[in-house]
């Protein structure tokens, strides 16, 4: 597939082709070579997944297909940088829509989020591009040698009772899983391993989960891996990248694939038909720069992105749909609702992603953005930070570091804490500035947008008891109309939006 007649952005082609596969099955284990062309050379290394069941047959088609789709995910944050990304695999006509698609989006999103805003990593001529719109962004032709015309998956026999959260020790996926084992719904949190330093991040609620809840597992994968090595190979990339201190990854975009992909085969295994991530109200944006239109780096938090997965699967024929619960909620509420309802989960969250383990525990580094937000709500809802590891220290540092820096939520809701902690006296603003602080009531209600959060993105058999937990703790619930928020009854009023029906997450 090419994606135009002649690249559109020449000066990012820094690769002469990527090769993925072909991919080595083991009834616990995938590997799958990666190798990298440029000028004159070869490079090579391996994405790996391991898994603790048996979830693969080797030799058997489905399990093979499967495999080759998880491998693809990781090379499709370079389809700006390659001239060829080379897919070796079964791979039918769903499957090369998919990856091509996403491809292409990705392309866009990279350019626009990670090479035209700033950012710490690149260095020379890519450092300062200019803004040009193209008709296609995704510069690599993709080449499935081996593909398949006709489905190269057979159908999946899965219950809808079943549900599997992709699990990361955070507030969304903690509190995902308290909502629906209090509703009574046979539940699987399946955490995903990456082999580096950022597994620490989900540890504390991993080994918790593991001791006492049933139906818990866990993916190993070496991703990270793989894209510190591709970072290697793009040579506007500066060399001393890992000893950079950042929120924000280098370059890659398309990321929640990259487990939610390793996990199917445990769906598959278990009959599982719904998939469960953790993303709220604000991470569905449709922006602009100029006219070249992005998702603001969300794209893969999206609604867009459950509706895409969800297509997918259903052209395959696997029984999956994937949806968020949260989206209604904005940040603060999800952090209220946890640490009001489920206080003995929100004990093992960790939110940061330079945390460090003190024995057999993990702690937050009390510094970055993440901690600051997080030790902010916290205090805002009046609950105690100290319970998921934070010292008292890092609280006053936090807060001090909350007032001069703010934290990267949506500007309502940015706003809305500050406001909160200044008229609690945990702020110490100046007067100037405490004055220009005014409430935002959205922020603790629930919302209702007909493209980011309509109630049909849940099943209806969720709908009813997930919004009556949540009024229990929001101040109510709205709904956009002709671009104003105004009050909605979800148990009673449906305004443009059904009651009845499975929805976009049956």
């Amino acid at each position: 597939m090419n994606s135009s007649p002649s690249p559109p952005l020449p000066e990012l082609l820094v690769i002469d082709r990527l090769e993925v596969g072909p991919v080595k099955l083991e009834r616990k284990r995938l590997t799958a070579p990666y190798t990298v062309y440029r000028n004159g050379e070869a490079h090579s290394t391996e994405l790996i997944y391991s898994y603790e069941e048996a979830v693969f047959e080797p030799g058997e088609a489905g399990s093979q297909n499967l495999a080759d789709m998880i491998a693809a995910q990781v090379a499709l944050n370079y389809g700006l940088f390659c001239r060829e990304i080379v897919f070796h695999g079964k791979y039918d006509n769903a499957d090369r829509r998919f990856l091509h698609s996403m491809a292409e989006n990705t392309a866009r999103e990279i350019y626009v989020m990670k090479l035209l805003q700033p950012n710490p990593f690149l260095t020379g001529k890519v450092a300062q591009l200019k803004p040009q719109a193209q008709k296609h962004y995704l510069n690599a032709e993709l080449v499935f040698p081996d593909s398949a015309s006709k489905s190269a998956s057979p159908s999946w026999e899965t219950d809808r009772n079943r549900h599997a959260i992709l699990s990361s020790g955070g507030k969304d996926s903690l509190l995902s899983y308290g909502l629906l084992n209090e509703l009574g719904r046979e539940v699987h949190s399946i955490f995903g391993n990456e082999s580096g330093r950022h597994w620490f991040t989900a540890l504390n609620a991993y080994r918790h989960f593991r001791d006492h809840i049933p139906f818990t597992g866990r993916v190993w994968m070496n991703s990270d891996r793989v894209f510190a090595w591709m970072l290697r190979q793009l040579p506007f990339i500066r060399p001393d990248f890992a000893s950079l201190r950042s929120d924000e990854y280098p370059i890659r975009l398309w990321t929640v694939a990259v487990f939610i992909f390793g996990v199917l085969p445990l769906l598959r295994r278990r009959g599982i038909a719904r998939v469960i991530i953790g993303d709220e109200y604000d991470t569905t944006w449709r922006a602009a720069l100029g006219n070249i239109p992005h998702y603001n780096g969300l794209y893969d938090q999206s609604i867009y992105f459950d509706s895409a997965l969800t297509r997918y699967y259903q052209q395959k024929g696997w029984g999956l749909t994937q949806f968020s619960l949260l989206r209604q909620l904005s940040e603060l509420l999800i952090m209220t609702i946890l640490v009001k309802r489920y206080p003995d989960l929100q004990a093992h969250q960790v939110s940061c992603h330079a945390s460090h383990k003190e024995g057999e525990r993990v702690y937050p580094c009390g510094k970055c953005e993440k901690c600051r937000r997080i030790v902010g709500m916290l205090s805002a809802v009046d609950a105690d930070p100290t319970r998921c590891g934070y010292t008292p220290a890092q609280i006053d540092h936090c807060l001090r570091s909350l007032a001069e820096k703010g934290v990267h939520q949506e500007s309502a809701g940015a706003t809305h804490l500050r406001w909160m902690l200044a008229e609690q006296a945990r702020l110490s603003l100046p007067e100037k500035v405490r004055k220009t602080l005014r409430p935002h009531p959205e922020i603790v209600n629930l919302r209702f947008h007909p493209d980011r959060s309509p109630a049909e993105t849940l099943p209806e058999d969720l709908r009813e008891p997930l919004f009556r937990i949540f009024l229990e703790h929001a101040e109510g619930a709205l709904e956009r109309r002709e671009g104003k928020w105004v009050p909605f009854d979800p148990l009673v009023q449906r305004g443009g939006q059904s009651a009845k029906g499975e929805g976009r997450g049956a």
